[in-house]
């Protein structure tokens, strides 16, 4: 018996890449599953993986309220409940600000928080509606390291998955005394957003034969995401929330959020300029931050580099 026997979970882009392989993972530990993206023929083929008896194809834009209501409402009529959230649809448009039209940045903005709030919100209205709780509900979030740390050309991306990463923590206090946990993740994987940076899409599943040789780790697929998704939707997570992981290949990072390293204060008086001009300087030799601006993605632990490797 899986971790999930008995649920149902919606999870939104798994048509394809990282929302795929969490929603044949669902079903393989258990759950029906409701699949959402806006490609119908890959939302009905991820469904028909799964098996008709255990899981939904949803069409729909997820950063559109009617559709997360009707999303919602559809789980309900099929299944008859609602036990978890996967808010995973994502879009990319790469540019410098300098030259990112408004429409570059409403489309990402749109896709990735307003998709967040709309089925979060649809879903919490359902479970406060219940009454509440033990183990009412499993809301996971998917943030990002680029807006976690700040990543080149990805303004609009990164301040998305800041916001994500925040909506999230605010989300696990709000729903705490309805028995509904919250947490995001940060993944790393090879999908169409990334291909390149973690190589080319291919066939094969993440212990697959590839061209370093058979049965190498591949580090970068997809579905390495997949289980620990499974684990937070499920009822052995509960005492988890308002928490940010970073997920990629056999790896589980915790994030700490931001923490004040290093303070100066002024008696009792009111700064002025000048004598901030003289101090600031305190902070940095307090904290050894650099004032300058830095390539936080530089100090990621694990880097856009091959790790493909044998099992261990």
């Amino acid at each position: 018996m899986g971790l999930l026997e008995g649920k149902v979970v919606v999870v939104t882009g798994a048509g394809r890449g990282i929302g795929r392989g969490e929603a044949i993972e669902l079903a393989r530990q258990g759950a029906q599953v409701v699949v959402n993206d806006v490609d119908a023929d890959a939302a009905a083929a991820v469904a028909a993986e799964i098996g008709p008896a255990n899981a939904l194809a949803h069409v729909g834009d997820c950063s559109d309220v009617s559709t997360a209501d009707g999303v919602v409402e559809q789980t309900l009529a099929r299944f008859g409940r609602l036990d978890a959230i996967v808010n995973n649809a994502g879009i990319v448009r790469d540019r410098t600000l300098a030259k990112m039209t408004p429409d570059e940045w409403d489309a990402v903005i749109a896709v990735h928080l307003r998709g967040h709030y709309a089925l979060t919100h649809a879903a919490c209205a359902y479970w406060k509606e219940q009454g509440g709780g033990a183990n009412t509900g499993h809301i996971v979030c998917t943030a990002s390291t680029s807006g976690l740390l700040g990543n080149f050309g990805q303004a609009n991306y990164g301040a998305a998955k800041a916001g994500i990463a925040a909506f999230s923590t605010i989300v696990a206090q709000e729903m705490a005394r309805y028995g509904v946990n919250c947490n995001a993740i940060a993944p790393a994987a090879r999908t169409r957003m990334t291909e390149g940076a973690y190589g080319d899409i291919g066939g094969g599943g993440p212990a697959a034969s590839t061209s370093l040789g058979a049965d190498v780790f591949d580090f970068w697929h997809p579905d390495n995401v997949a289980p620990m998704v499974a684990y937070l939707c499920s009822d052995a997570a509960s005492h988890i929330s308002g928490k940010v992981f970073g997920v990629q290949g056999d790896t589980v990072e915790l994030y700490q959020p931001w923490t004040s390293v290093a303070v100066i204060e002024n008696e009792h008086r009111r700064w002025d300029a000048e004598g901030l001009a003289r101090r600031v300087g305190e902070l940095f030799e307090a904290s050894a931050m650099v004032p300058g601006a830095e390539n936080m993605m530089a100090k990621l632990r694990y880097s856009m580099t091959d790790r493909n490797r044998p099992p261990r």
